[in-house]
């Protein structure tokens, strides 16, 4: 496994605000190429010039996970520009539940959150596995929440309790860590470690701005997780504060 001081090409999605911003930022920072992967093109250009004016190697790639031409179009830029990618980071992701209850979350809310956070994760994985299996030491992390595992959905004392009744966000991180699983099953042999990320609980638009950590701390946690040198880290739920979580 290389380590996180040799150069990568780097591709995160949903970049142009938050955590992905502040992941892109982090690893650009360690000397990696970053391209911002963002849905909207006025967002993602400015971010990527806000980095690049700092003196860091970020490029937007228009990439809308619900969108295959998107999808395709940036493995074919990634492909014609550099011929490989090393690190994957599947971090867009939405939530429709508030205000509604589960009974009453709307169906419709439902499939939008599982088309970025679930359909979404697939799709991009997939289209960019070939160039990732150019890699000498390929990575994918998809970052997920402590929200959508089993340990927290039955755990009432939990301190975020409050928040287990999301049914659509919390069941759809719940499927990307079973995703996890499948994929750094079938990859292990292709040397392809894919691990869920936890950037802790941070403020950010998506939760209201509640959590504790800012999103730059959650991106620094993400950049940290993505370029550790463990080549044994596959199939895992990496903890912002090292170790893991469990499932």
């Amino acid at each position: 496994m290389t380590t996180s001081t040799e150069h990568k090409i780097v591709l995160i999605t949903g970049a142009n605000k938050g955590i992905g911003f502040a992941a892109a930022r982090e690893l650009a920072r360690a000397g990696h190429t970053v391209l911002l992967g963002a849905r909207d093109p006025g967002r993602g250009t400015e971010a990527a010039a806000d980095l690049a004016a700092q003196g860091l190697d970020v490029r937007f790639v228009r990439l809308d996970v619900t969108d295959p031409e998107t999808i395709k179009a940036a493995a074919d830029l990634i492909d014609a520009e550099y011929g490989r990618l090393d690190i994957l980071v599947n971090n867009a992701g939405i939530s429709r539940d508030r205000p509604h209850p589960p009974a009453e979350l709307p169906v419709a809310a439902l499939r939008e959150i599982y088309e970025t956070n679930v359909f979404g994760v697939v799709a991009v994985t997939n289209a960019m596995l070939p160039l990732l299996r150019r890699s000498p030491a390929g990575t994918i992390g998809n970052v997920s929440s402590g929200l959508g595992t089993v340990d927290f959905l039955t755990t009432p004392d939990s301190p975020l309790w409050r928040y287990a009744d999301l049914l659509g966000y919390n069941s759809s991180k719940a499927a990307l860590n079973a995703i996890t699983l499948i994929y750094a099953h079938s990859l292990r042999e292709a040397g392809i470690r894919v691990n869920a990320l936890s950037p802790g609980y941070c403020a950010t638009d998506l939760n209201g701005n509640t959590g504790h950590l800012s999103a730059a701390e959650g991106g620094a946690h993400i950049a940290r997780q993505v370029t550790s040198p463990d080549e044994d880290a596959t199939g895992m739920f990496l903890n912002e504060n090292g170790g893991t979580y469990a499932w």
